[in-house]
């Protein structure tokens, strides 16, 4: 039980600070488009690399210095598009005022799991939590503490992707308004490029 809980805290820790993947997850559910393939996605990702992570099998993949950088500085570009993105649509005012009325414009299922698998994939940081955080944690139990280890973190992710995806709902009468929606916007673009700059300041670092 006490890796069970220490599992679900690491992981908490890890994951509830916002970043990249948790403030699209947060606007997908705004927008209630295809929100619960988002948040499948967010969690078979997680439940991939922190499965990975907690049985020591992906740890030679952070030790490919290359590899890392090549990652950073593709999720790098990636992030800064996106975020470049967001600064246009609060410029303009009109990411989603009327999403009712602009459903042509929704993108499409592929479309949105691409860019789940983008926000969530390109950042090598989630390689370092998963393989070098947690997989340190887990190296220090044995094989049955290490499953109950896995599930706590995992019952994180999955209460915590839903409870951002689904409660986001609550939220929509505040984003009635186009001028929180400026606001949203322009935090993205924040968290996206600040994001970004990071990963390529860790690129080179690294290079």
């Amino acid at each position: 039980m006490d890796a069970f809980i220490q599992g679900f805290l690491v992981c908490g820790g890890l994951i509830i600070a916002i970043g990249a993947q948790n403030a699209f997850v947060l606007k997908q559910g705004l927008l209630r488009q295809h929100i619960l393939a988002v948040i499948l996605t967010c969690f078979a990702c997680d439940f991939i690399l922190i499965s990975l992570g907690v049985f020591g099998l992906g740890t030679f993949i952070a030790a490919h210095t290359t590899s890392t950088v090549v990652l950073a500085i593709i999720g790098a570009l990636f992030l800064l598009v996106y975020g470049g993105r967001s600064f246009r649509a609060a410029y303009r005012g009109n990411s989603a005022l009327h999403w009712e009325e602009t459903k042509e414009r929704r993108s499409s299922l592929g479309q949105t799991i691409l860019a789940t698998l983008g926000v969530t994939l390109l950042n090598p940081h989630v390689y370092l939590d998963c393989f070098a955080i947690i997989g340190g944690i887990a190296g220090t139990l044995n094989a049955e503490q290490k499953g109950f280890f896995l599930f706590g973190a995992l019952c994180t992710s999955a209460l915590w992707f839903f409870s951002l995806g689904y409660g986001a709902g609550f939220l929509l009468p505040l984003f009635k308004r186009p001028h929180t929606w400026r606001i949203l916007d322009t935090l993205i673009g924040i968290i996206m490029c600040s994001i970004a700059f990071g990963l390529i300041r860790y690129a080179f670092a690294l290079g």
